[in-house]
């Protein structure tokens, strides 16, 4: 389920750049002498997760081999536990973190909210090492924008995006090639398939459960009202979530959900939730948002005869508009406290060549955000989701700002009130305009 691969894709790993000296070490120093040569040591210290190790071993020891410096690799399944106090005492602090917005123990965010992470907006005019673009050209359009990279609405780069994984509508395409539907591209198309597909016996929609609606509901919202009023909403600005385009976007879950298969809200649990997903697999529902976890997820599933995975972005309001696929991404900052930033820096563009690019794909399956890993992944199953911005797909980063909790509201969580109201819309026991108004009035609480 999405909360698991959620939690083996939420990596930590903390990097260290040191100089040493031909002196005796003291405490902090880092570093190897041979003869009259000093070398450099980068120590990287992080989590054994969902990747295994053998990705960053390989990447470690290519920058090993160009830099000319010392690699030190410390991976651990509990390494957030050992390094807490370390960045606590402000003693040793690494050059560069690798732990996602959202980890659990919010050790990332609250360095965000104490300001204590180094503006690395520079990096992105950097040559990348061993080629001639730089680092801008190189990270695919929306991701260096969202709230995970730019937390502070001043248009810096704080937070360098890593590791990557779409999240779209999944469908069967086997399905549409033989009645000769096309995959919408707005929704105007996607009430006309839904129409189609009813007098089929075929629902237009179902999902697993309301946690889905995270990368639903904000691409759809992205896609009503436009990145710069998006990003004001994840800032809690109260007048923008009172403008129409904003309420476009419930307004058309509200429509959707008359086209939810009817069983969906009953199965939408932990227990039940398999039961939505393959309703797809069954040809019942034509569409479910989920992320490229899903066909491993339902690998062992039987399937109805011809099926294949299909997948694309959420449709675009209107012809020429954009269509929006959330991305649930990982990242690598600087702490404004570390000893050798500069060099911190050029790991950082280092990470985004297609050297490591290959090298993270090819040892453990992580994706970096670049223009060119989709096409490193050709021939896999994995080509199919991740050329999805490839094909004009906006990226979308699911996140509201860092803010201090508000006592009895709950605005993201699955039962909160922005996403576990989709059920109760779904069934009918709350209309859209009892969900919209709930949600502008908890957004006023955080002002």
């Amino acid at each position: 389920m999405k909360k698991l691969v959620s939690l083996l894709l939420s990596g930590l790993l903390l990097v260290s750049i040191a100089g040493c000296s031909s002196a005796p070490k003291t405490e902090g120093e880092t570093g190897t002498t041979e003869g009259d040569a000093t070398t450099e040591v980068l120590k990287i210290a992080g989590l054994d997760g969902g990747y295994g190790t053998a990705g960053w071993e390989a990447v470690a020891k290519a920058f090993e081999e160009k830099e000319g410096v010392k690699v030190e690799l410390q991976l651990e399944k509990n390494i957030a536990e050992t390094l807490r106090p370390v960045i606590t005492s402000g003693k040793n602090v690494p050059d560069i973190i690798y732990l996602s917005v959202g980890s659990e123990g919010k050790l990332t965010d609250a360095m965000v909210a104490e300001k204590q992470i180094t503006d690395i907006t520079d990096v992105l005019a950097m040559t990348i090492p061993g080629e001639e673009g730089t680092v801008q050209d190189k990270i695919l359009p929306g991701f260096t924008d969202a709230l995970t990279s730019s937390p502070y609405g001043d248009g810096k780069l704080y937070l360098a995006p890593m590791f990557y994984s779409p999240c779209g509508l999944f469908y069967n395409a086997g399905l549409f090639e033989e009645k000769g539907w096309e995959v919408p591209t707005t929704w105007d198309q996607m009430w006309e398939l839904g129409d189609k597909a009813k007098a089929e016996g075929i629902a237009l929609f179902t999902y697993p459960t309301t946690g889905y609606f995270d990368a639903f509901f904000s691409a759809l919202i992205n896609a009503t009202a436009g990145p710069e009023v998006y990003t004001k909403l994840m800032n809690y600005d109260a007048d923008a979530w009172q403008l129409p385009e904003v309420k476009q976007a419930f307004e058309i879950v509200g429509k959707l959900a008359s086209y939810t298969e009817e069983n969906t809200v009953a199965n939408a649990n932990k227990d039940g939730f398999t039961k939505n997903q393959q309703l797809i697999l069954d040809n019942k529902a034509l569409f479910c948002p989920n992320g490229t976890w899903l066909p491993g997820e339902m690998a062992e599933a039987p399937r109805a005869e011809n099926f294949k995975w299909g997948f694309t972005a959420l449709p675009a309001v209107k012809d020429g508009g954009d269509g929006y696929s959330t991305t649930f991404s990982e990242q690598m900052y600087i702490p404004t406290s570390a000893t050798n930033p500069e060099l911190a820096k050029k790991f950082i563009a280092f990470a985004y060549s297609d050297e490591a690019t290959k090298l993270f794909i090819e040892n453990g399956g992580a994706v970096m955000p670049t223009t060119t890993a989709s096409g490193m992944l050709a021939g896999t199953d994995n080509e199919l989701y991740y050329s999805v911005y490839d094909n004009g797909a906006k990226a979308n980063a699911v996140g509201f700002a860092a803010h201090d909790a508000v006592e009895g509201v709950d605005l993201t969580s699955a039962e909160g009130i922005i996403y576990g109201t989709v059920n109760s819309v779904v069934t009918g026991d709350k209309t859209v305009e009892d969900w919209y108004n709930g949600v502008v009035e908890a957004v006023k609480k955080f002002n």
